[in-house]
């Protein structure tokens, strides 16, 4: 018999995993497996779950939450050489991997990916002995997930993220950075960096268009320094996929990223606090085993995927 685990948020979302759980347990049951659960207590606790799922050798691990708690449930899986495939019931605010994957954000939908879909192999980045699935970044702008207060995400959904950035746009000032990808370098002051794995960042899916899930490489944004109100202007181009036609965008693919900074700046891991810099993030290329859609996986594996980004010289 094959072994499942679920390790669940029981705050997250408007609605309540805890409700569906009988039926999803008799569903995993009726498909073969012997199941149990873990119901996260706090910060953190998801990683030790997932740590001692790993541990105990599960062929299954299952996160129904928000990005956060993925995140912390790839952490724990992290550090093992042999690691359980990865299922996940969407459950958060945005839930911005899940929507990279095309996995819906309905509960049953959701376990039928997992028990009839397909394991695909995706990227993950590593920073400073951290892992993220997503999106890593640096700026004021970006501690909008964080500072999000979790009622109003609840209720309202990403509009939150937009009203929190909406608020910090006044508090936005440049920092002045060090970046050093594959064998490239950019010295300036930056008002924010972006390194992508999936094309959804925050609700946004057209910030880094080209983003691959399994190519190994990182989408880096990097907005050099600007007025308020053209930074205005740029994220206002950025919700329709025009912003890499700006001047001041710079937008590579690099698998090795180094960045350092003369003050303190602090880093935003998968809509969570990351710590500071310097940091220095890897692309570990096809790391995670993922259950996703057929029709998704054959999308994921295609060769006819890449995006031609936009000439500024013909505008």
């Amino acid at each position: 018999m094959k072994t499942a685990r679920i390790i669940y948020n029981p705050t997250a979302g408007k609605e309540g995993f805890t409700d569906k759980l009988t039926d999803v347990l008799q569903r995993f049951e009726d498909a073969g497996y012997i199941t149990s659960t873990h119901a996260t207590t706090g910060p953190n606790n998801a990683t030790y779950a997932a740590r001692f799922a790993c541990e105990n050798n599960f062929d299954l691990i299952v996160a129904s939450g928000g990005d956060g708690t993925v995140n912390e449930v790839i952490n724990g899986m992290a550090e093992f050489d042999e690691r359980p495939e990865l299922g996940i019931i969407p459950m958060g605010t945005v839930n911005d991997f899940t929507r990279a994957l095309k996995i819906p954000n309905d509960i049953d939908e959701a376990v039928s990916i997992i028990l009839n879909g397909r394991t695909g192999k995706v990227d993950l980045g590593s920073m400073n002995g951290k892992y993220f699935m997503n999106i890593a970044g640096g700026g004021k702008i970006t501690e909008v997930s964080y500072e999000a207060p979790s009622k109003l995400k609840a209720v309202i959904g990403s509009l939150a993220y937009y009203v929190k950035g909406i608020e910090l746009i006044p508090q936005m000032r440049s920092i002045n950075l060090r970046i050093e990808y594959d064998d490239e370098l950019f010295e300036g002051e930056v008002m924010i960096f972006l390194l992508g794995l999936t094309n959804s960042i925050g609700g946004f899916e057209k910030l880094v268009p080209n983003a691959k899930l399994n190519d190994g490489y990182f989408s880096l944004l990097i907005l050099e320094y600007v007025n308020l109100a053209e930074f205005g202007h740029i994220l206002s181009l950025a919700t329709r996929g025009e912003h890499l036609k700006h001047p001041k965008v710079h937008y590579c693919k690099a698998q090795d990223v180094k960045i350092t900074a003369y003050d303190e700046v602090q880093l935003n891991l998968d809509g969570e606090f990351g710590g500071v810099l310097p940091a220095h993030f890897k692309n570990l290329k096809e790391f995670l085993q993922i259950r996703v859609s057929e029709a998704f996986y054959n999308e994921m594996n295609s060769e006819d995927k890449d995006y031609t980004l936009p000439d500024p010289a013909a505008e």
